[in-house]
């Protein structure tokens, strides 16, 4: 891991950017925090950290001032990172068939996430290699948010995540829902009821398959960009209750 840039923000939280071989990331520490912190990993759709960047760091922020640091990674074939044709070439079959008002085929989803699963699981894994031997970061690790089915597999497969906050809808591979009750670590499933480009029957559905003995569903009315702001209270909460 090689940090490229660091910066102060306005309510002292260190921000630094880093490269992990080809990948970019960036992290985010308290300043008033005693060292070392717990660490949550901040996942985000494959629109590219630029675009995500005003959203992930007011997640960072918030999530810095209950004394956690929070880091992020460029998906593979998003921002800056080499194209994927594949990847492309699937987003452009999905956005076919939905201004076309079609169902979704299961043919299209599978192309669209399993790939993306399979490679970006190992980055963050990766990531999380690089970042614990820092002196200031010192574990538990929780996940949050981000294209459900990584999350999915890696609440299944990486042993050093011990919670997870899952934001429900995002297209959903009938194989996850297999590894959906393999997951037995602590879960907090944000619901936008009325989100309308994600099927609510299916996030239902997902949620009653996931293994934990410990799930919350906390929905609220609204559409994809009307979550509230206190549903990041209740959040904060959860990870609070399970990182500290």
């Amino acid at each position: 891991m090689h940090f490229t840039s660091e910066q102060h923000l306005d309510d002292g939280v260190l921000e630094r950017e880093f490269t992990l071989g080809e990948i970019p990331g960036i992290l985010w520490t308290p300043a008033s925090a005693p060292a070392p912190v717990p660490l949550i990993l901040l996942g985000h759709p494959p629109l590219g950290l630029r675009k995500m960047y005003p959203r992930l760091v007011a997640r960072a922020q918030h999530s810095a001032a209950q004394g956690f640091a929070s880091a992020t990674i460029e998906l593979p074939g998003s921002g800056d990172r080499p194209r994927w044709p594949a990847a492309e070439q699937a987003r452009a079959d999905l956005r076919r068939e939905m201004e076309a008002g079609e169902p979704v085929s299961d043919e299209i989803v599978d192309a669209l996430i399993l790939p993306l699963v399979e490679k970006a699981v190992p980055e963050w894994q990766a990531t999380l290699d690089a970042l614990l031997p820092l002196p200031e970061i010192g574990g538990p690790v929780g996940y949050s948010g981000g294209v459900i089915s990584i999350g999915i597999r890696l609440a299944v497969v990486e042993p050093r995540i011990v919670a997870a906050g899952f934001f429900a809808g995002s297209f959903v591979p009938r194989a996850m829902f297999e590894e959906a009750r393999q997951v037995t670590i602590p879960l907090h499933v944000l619901l936008q009821w009325d989100d309308e480009g994600n099927d609510r029957q299916a996030a239902l559905d997902l949620f009653d398959a996931f293994g934990s003995k410990e799930k919350s569903l906390y929905a609220n009315m609204g559409g994809h960009t009307g979550v509230p702001e206190f549903a990041g209270d209740a959040a904060a909460q959860f990870f609070t209750r399970h990182l500290k």
